[in-house]
């Protein structure tokens, strides 16, 4: 079973005079991650290498950002991957102290940093979503919001128009379940829609 993580956790590692901070958390995808790492390097202007790895939504990345390829992405990747967590950004902020590693010392390093982050983590199963939508009448939509937040869905979208449209996402083991309970508490006036359909 996959894991992602709870909130982000950090490590600061010193090697030979080179600072690695490492950071790992959850990310929704490419581009989330991608922001994560442009911050990263807002934050450490003065740091010699940003390296991260990812892996989300049944895809992966690696960058060394200037290190010797392959010393860096990869064997971070490599860790998020033993450790079987999916939607997860491992990154390090390298400070160059001035003595070289090398190779196998490079990828030691950025594996370090991203495993004592990890020891610090708390780890969840990862469970897959359902996206789902409804509209009902006016007076209804009190009795829906109590319904999914009772559920512990997330609200994505409410648009009112001749009826209240809302779209929502949910553990999709407990999809099911809260249909069965909106269509009770909607009393026949409720009426799915598809979920792309419905406003963003």
């Amino acid at each position: 079973m996959p894991f992602t993580l709870a909130r982000p956790a950090h490590s600061d590692v010193l090697i030979r005079k080179s600072r690695f901070i490492g950071q790992v958390q959850a990310v929704a995808d490419r581009a989330e991650a991608q922001a994560i790492v442009a911050a990263l390097r807002a934050q450490h202007p003065d740091a010699a290498h940003v390296c991260w790895a990812l892996l989300a939504g049944g895809q992966s990345a690696a960058n060394d950002d200037g290190e010797p390829g392959g010393t860096a992405g990869r064997p971070m990747l490599e860790v998020l991957r033993r450790q079987d967590l999916e939607g997860v950004l491992a990154a390090v902020v390298r400070y160059f102290g001035g003595v070289k590693l090398g190779a196998g010392g490079l990828a030691r390093a950025y594996t370090d940093a991203v495993a004592q982050a990890l020891l610090g983590a708390e780890k969840l199963p990862l469970r897959a979503m359902a996206t789902l939508a409804c509209s009902v009448p006016y007076a209804l939509e009190g009795v829906v919001r109590r319904e999914l937040q009772a559920a512990g869905a997330t609200l994505l979208a409410v648009d009112h128009g001749s009826a209240v449209t809302l779209r929502f996402r949910v553990f999709a083991d407990e999809a099911h379940p809260l249909r069965a309970r909106l269509g009770e508490a909607g009393q026949g006036a409720l009426a799915w829609a598809p979920a792309d359909a419905a406003p963003d």
